[in-house]
């Protein structure tokens, strides 16, 4: 009976997983690109004329795919460019083909040109990457007449034309749509990263791999905040209006990144937890209520996203006041204190009382939502323009992305004379796709892709045969066209892997529609991309290599930087200075973006070959410790900011003035004669006029105890750091 019911539940949440993905804007965005693609190609088929539908529906495809969400502003200039883009490298590819060696040329300059747009972000990125596409898939195209090029071309306008004119005309009718699938896909992750933190009160999980799963999730979970943000605080209609809808957003938005906050602030030592209150029992209470929250959220997330008014899963009253009797007993039965426990539990009823927040502003009138004080939120998203200065900054071996683009263009020249050498067959131009699908800035992600890519197109090529084989009724392999089109545009950007699996039998479907024998073509596909991902693998190791470990301590010195921010606001708050809504989040939001950073990059330095693997070590301590300060920093701001001035003393600036000193020495390590006035500055700023205050109070006592483990930790964060910097030889200092 028990086995049974839990296949149930399984099978429930299997069900609303795959609702709730039907639901998000992946789906939508597959479902606007195939019917974008697919509508050309039968409209010129029922003329009789398949062959130019293909070329208008290329135009559609690349533009779509640059379709990315993001302010509505962002989309349409993104499209605009990319059609310029597009329109540029399919002119000059068909105006010199015929001719190898100028065509080689072009290969080369023309990917250098598209890999620098990366410079400009990853909607820039992406829109070079389309411009290498086209240029790629017009590679020894039949026309070369002019007049026969000025009609390709313009068949591959209307073709991008239309899916904009199909794009926008949607937003138009859903303006707040895309918006709010992002939102929903933020709070999912916010869900997931609590989840984890529940396991920390788990007497049998791993401490360590929590910590790890959790500054992955910490990634995702930035990543996704900063999407939101861009759609919600870039977009004049939603900041201007007045209705419920879009205001409703950015309050829901903001409590999201707010209970975010409050998740890391119920960070203790858990091993120190563990030991003390393991024996109890009542971190089982702990780990139950967590875990709710978290299902709550997810149940919240899938509601806003199915644009259904939010109704609560749980009831949380019993939950708290079981935790509250169980915390009791403890201290009457074990004599323990319980003053740990006790803060955890605060943490939980806000993080509760937000949630119901959240389900209050559905309740509430739009002219009585928004009273709260609310930040300047153009503040929080990153104002850049196309700048060519930047460009001129990035044109030197020092640059990632410059060494990316010189990478590229050498090995795309290379593919395409190996293409010309190896007479595979007719679809040799699948060399320089896989090279230009697999090739990126760092050894990691290039591996990475270069896996996904083989395994996609091996399993979807056997699958794809499988299909043509059996399947032999047009309408039907036309339907399995379809669903396979929707599958490869919605998963492309959440599991490439199976995107691929589906790419590859779309593909050849396609071809057998053009009365092409598949079989040779699948043959052909998967030894070009053998070659091709061989190309793009080894080049990392030979053409201008680029290893984490020389880029690390930059982005170690602007997290530490970061904390240092943070920590700062205490300070201010302890010496009774005013401290605005905007500049607090501000400073939280850098301390978030650059522990993603960290993290991501520490995460691509271990997938490197173990001989690149510089302090990898070191490292990881400086992640966990860095994770930890943060943590901690959090929950002292908390506190700070909820104690009784009179809680506050002397003591207090003291330990922190400490902290902050010993965090600019640790900062001085990376580039010991910059940023030390700004420091100074900070530090002058906050008169210690508390310190004849030294009242002993319980809530004065936590926070003086947590001001000692924030100093603990910074001294072993700066011990790891001068172990990293004696460790850096003096020919490393200089390497790009």
């Amino acid at each position: 009976m028990c086995i049974f019911a839990v296949t149930i539940l399984l099978c429930m949440n299997k069900a609303k997983e795959i609702q709730n993905f039907l639901y998000s804007q992946y789906f939508t965005d597959g479902l606007r690109i195939t019917f974008g693609t697919i509508i050309p190609a039968l409209v010129f088929s029922w003329f009789g004329n398949l062959q130019l539908g293909i070329t208008v529906s290329l135009g559609a495809m690349v533009v779509g795919l640059s379709d990315t969400p993001g302010p509505p502003s962002h989309r349409r200039n993104g499209m605009l460019i990319c059609t310029a883009a597009v329109l540029i490298s399919a002119l000059i590819t068909n105006l010199v083909n015929g001719i190898p060696w100028l065509l080689t040329l072009v290969i080369i300059l023309l990917s250098f040109f598209f890999s620098m747009f990366a410079v400009y972000g990853a909607r820039a990125s992406s829109v070079g990457t389309l411009g290498i596409l086209i240029m790629v898939l017009n590679i020894d195209a039949a026309d070369h007449t002019s007049l026969d090029v000025i009609v390709h071309i313009a068949y591959i306008l209307a073709g991008c034309i239309w899916y904009m004119l199909l794009s926008l005309s949607l937003y138009q009718v859903r303006p707040y749509r895309q918006a709010q699938q992002e939102l929903a896909e933020s709070i999912h992750n916010v869900a997931d990263y609590i989840r984890i933190k529940a396991r920390f009160y788990d007497t049998k999980s791993d401490t360590e791999k929590n910590y790890r799963d959790l500054i992955e999730q910490q990634i995702v979970v930035s990543e996704h905040q900063d999407n939101v943000r861009d759609q919600l605080f870039r977009s004049k209609k939603i900041i201007k209006d007045t209705t419920k809808i879009g205001r409703l957003l950015i309050l829901i938005f903001t409590d999201v990144v707010d209970l975010f906050e409050q998740s890391m602030a119920t960070h203790y030592d858990y091993n120190s937890i563990r030991e003390q209150f393991g024996a109890t029992g009542i971190l089982q209470h702990f780990n139950l209520t967590i875990q709710r929250i978290s299902n709550e959220l997810d149940h919240l997330a899938y509601q806003v996203n199915a644009n259904k008014r939010p109704r609560a899963l749980y009831n949380f009253k019993t939950d708290l006041e079981r935790i509250r009797t169980a915390i009791d007993k403890v201290e009457k039965t074990h004599q323990i204190n319980t003053l740990a426990l006790k803060k955890v539990l605060i943490n939980i009823r806000s993080l509760i009382q937000r949630i119901n927040n959240i389900y209050g502003y559905f309740e509430m009138e739009p002219k009585n939502s928004f009273k709260k004080e609310e930040p300047d939120h153009s503040r929080f998203v990153e104002h850049k323009e196309i700048d060519l200065k930047q460009l001129r900054e990035n044109l030197t071996l020092k640059s990632t992305l410059f060494r990316h683009a010189v990478r590229m263009a050498a090995v795309m020249g290379i593919g395409y004379l190996l293409s010309l050498a190896i007479n595979v067959g007719n679809h040799s131009y699948w060399i320089l796709l896989t090279i230009m699908v697999i090739l990126k800035p760092g050894f990691s992600l290039t591996k990475q892709r270069n896996f996904q890519r083989l395994i996609g197109t091996i399993i979807g090529g056997i699958g794809g045969a499988l299909i043509l084989i059996l399947v032999k009724d047009e309408t039907s392999l036309f339907i399995l066209l379809l669903l396979f089109m929707v599958a490869t545009y919605s998963l492309i950007r959440i599991n490439y892997i199976v995107s691929v699996m589906f790419m590859t039998p779309y593909i050849l479907i396609m071809f057998s529609f053009l009365d092409m024998n598949t079989l040779s073509i699948l043959r052909e596909r998967i030894i070009d991309t053998l070659i091709g991902s061989g190309l793009a693998f080894f080049s990392n190791y030979v053409v201008l290599p680029n290893w984490e470990s020389t880029q690390v301590h930059g982005t170690m010195r602007k997290l530490l930087i970061a904390n240092y921010n943070y920590i700062a606001q205490a300070l201010k708050i302890i010496a009774g200075q005013s401290l605005s809504v905007t500049d607090y989040k501000l400073a939280r939001k850098e301390v978030y973006i650059t522990t993603a950073n960290m993290a991501s990059a520490f995460q691509r330095m271990i997938t490197e070959p173990k001989s690149k693997q510089k302090d990898a070590k070191e490292v990881n301590k400086f992640v966990v410790f860095n994770h930890i300060l943060s943590s901690y920093s959090v929950t002292l701001l908390n506190n700070v900011m909820g104690a009784d001035n009179a809680s506050l003393t002397g003591e207090h600036v003291r330990v922190i003035r400490k902290t902050l000193f010993l965090l600019a020495q640790t900062i001085r390590l990376f580039e010991p004669e910059d940023e030390e006035d700004e420091f100074k500055e900070i530090e002058r700023s906050t008169p210690s006029d508390l310190d004849n205050n030294n009242i002993d109070s319980e809530e004065s006592r936590l926070i003086t105890e947590q001001l000692h483990f924030l100093n603990r930790i910074v001294i072993d964060l700066n011990k790891t750091c001068e172990r990293l910097m004696n460790q850096l030889q003096p020919e490393n200092v200089n390497s790009p």
